[in-house]
């Protein structure tokens, strides 16, 4: 089967994950993750893209994003995980040792209502639900606690939200997430559908002639 044709549009947001080759933990201890969020800080500079939520697990990252104009998707993207790797093997001295991630990045658009809520919530649970933590804003490698308990420069990572964020946010991140609501949102990243309301979904497909059969090779261990 041939690659899923790669939506690179500007505003709208995007769901977007990587995980490593073969599933290999390779963010052990404090200095591996603080490693990932100062490429991604460079990223987000380099190409001002707007970062929405993230969440950097031992052996895969979501990051929902917005990018401004198209093709800044792709040229963060590529950057991001290029960098990345390149850095990643010479810290650890492991050149010529072959790709760190299993392949491309997978994403999908969101629709900007409740679907963005629920897509954030998602990404920022992904610890919790993982059993990392016990509370999803104490993961420290995630936008959760970057917007609870970080400084007014680790904020500086963060863009406000295209909508306003519930009062009881907080509450509801650490509370089980709906199984129709969470299924809606695996189905997303196994099938490469949008995430969306049907009839938002629909026109997504049509306008960008997707197609939403494209498998996900294999799910991420330790959250998903």
């Amino acid at each position: 089967m041939g690659r899923a044709l790669r939506i690179d549009v500007g505003n709208y947001i995007y769901h977007v994950l990587n995980r490593v080759n073969a599933c290999v933990q390779i963010f052990n201890n404090d200095k591996d993750y603080q490693f990932f969020e100062q490429v991604l800080t460079e990223a987000k500079e380099r190409y001002g893209m707007r970062l929405l939520a993230y969440s950097v697990m031992p052996n895969h990252w979501h990051l929902v994003v917005y990018p401004r104009g198209n093709g800044d998707l792709s040229k963060f993207m590529s950057w991001l995980t290029l960098t990345h790797t390149q850095r990643w093997h010479a810290s650890k001295e492991t050149r010529g040792q072959g790709h760190l991630y299993q392949g491309r990045y997978k994403s999908f658009l969101c629709q900007e209502d409740n679907h963005f809520i629920s897509l954030a919530r998602y990404v920022e649970r992904n610890a919790l639900k993982a059993n990392l933590i016990g509370k999803a804003e104490k993961w420290k490698w995630g936008s959760a606690y970057r917007r609870e308990y970080g400084t007014s420069k680790q904020k500086e990572l963060l863009s406000s939200w295209p909508m306003q964020k519930p009062k009881d946010y907080l509450v509801w991140l650490n509370q089980p997430q709906l199984d129709d609501e969470e299924s809606a949102i695996r189905k997303s990243i196994k099938r490469g559908n949008p995430y969306g309301g049907s009839r938002w979904s629909e026109r997504i497909i049509k306008n960008f002639s997707l197609e939403t059969t494209v498998r996900f090779r294999g799910r991420p261990k330790k959250g998903s």
